[in-house]
């Protein structure tokens, strides 16, 4: 199914919007979440609920007088956090949400854009967007921005392997690298989290990695970096960083998804977008859940027992799956 032009723009303009709202409202259900879980109230003064909370905090970071070091490399200061937030919402234009309709005569297909690489190019717009977390922490000319962005390029690019690795299975059993084809393999056999549930650990571990998420939030580690590579950003560009990472996993979510839960599909009721939101906001709710509970590793015991750990597990899970393909 391919869409016209004006069709494409207006799909693109509603998904990205649906996106930005589905990051403000989640970071008020993380908090919420959070204090349930930690004995606490959460947001409950802006508007009933806290409902306005997340607009409060926009106002706020439009507001906050945006400072920057003197010594401070000046342009790429300020692309930095723009390159991390459009890469990250840039890369949800291949997720599909849904089968396609046809509309006062119109095909509408439930994808932005179904491109035949889908998966290699959204693991390309991660690996471009971690260009924005290393260089906006060297353009701030500052030790603790400096090393808190060499953390990150550590962290990401190592888990990066593992969660390439992680996919591979999927690859082979969807036959395919386009997400649409993936997802519709899973509805004429099986979804893929079942044969591949040690793929899925390792892509989800590796995952919550790649999005700074705790346990693995080193590259924020305050106790030895203050808040590492946007140390020194305050006001929007502050919260473009933010916002960078958080749809991020919001990305991840609706890729694991995609790659492991059959997509739009669902167990009973051909719903369409309604299963798809279901999973995904089932899976932010995971995120969530793990930072309620989980202690922040220190750095030796990341670097000493994560990837190097997942790394292997995913090279065995990925030659089990040629197996079963072959023998499939």
């Amino acid at each position: 199914m391919t869409d016209t032009w004006w069709i494409s723009i207006i799909k693109a303009f509603l998904v990205i919007n649906l996106l930005l709202l589905t990051f403000a409202y989640m970071t008020w259900v993380e908090r919420k979440v959070l204090g349930r879980m930690q004995l606490r109230y959460g947001p409950n003064r802006a508007g009933p609920f806290g409902l306005l909370q997340p607009i409060a905090d926009l106002v706020k970071l439009i507001r906050k007088e945006s400072f920057y070091p003197a010594s401070a490399v000046d342009v790429l200061y300020i692309a930095a956090p723009v390159l991390s937030a459009f890469t990250a919402l840039l890369a949800f234009s291949v997720i599909p949400f849904g089968p396609g309709w046809n509309i006062l005569g119109y095909d509408v297909s439930g994808v932005v854009t179904d491109v035949p690489i889908g998966l290699i190019l959204i693991f390309a717009l991660s690996s471009l967007g971690i260009y924005g977390f290393i260089v906006g922490g060297w353009a701030s000319q500052s030790k603790y921005a400096l090393l808190g962005s060499m953390r990150t390029c550590a962290q990401m690019v190592s888990y990066e392997v593992s969660l390439t690795f992680a996919v591979l299975g999927v690859v082979l059993m969807g036959q395919s690298l386009s997400l649409v084809d993936i997802v519709q393999k899973q509805h004429a056999t099986i979804w893929f989290v079942a044969p591949q549930f040690i793929g899925f650990l390792v892509f989800f571990i590796g995952g919550i990695a790649e999005t700074n998420r705790p346990p693995f939030d080193l590259p924020e580690a305050d106790t030895e970096l203050v808040a590492g590579y946007h140390t020194e950003y305050s006001g929007m560009r502050f919260g473009l960083f933010q916002m960078g990472e958080y749809v991020n996993m919001i990305t991840l979510s609706a890729l694991s998804v995609t790659l492991f839960f059959g997509g739009w599909y669902g167990p009973w009721a051909p719903l369409g977008p309604l299963w798809f939101l279901l999973k995904l906001l089932a899976l932010i709710f995971v995120f969530m859940w793990i930072r309620a509970t989980l202690p922040r590793l220190r750095y030796d015991q990341l670097m000493r027992f994560g990837w190097k750990v997942l790394l292997p597990v995913a090279t065995i899970n990925a030659l089990v799956t040629a197996a079963c393909v072959v023998a499939f």
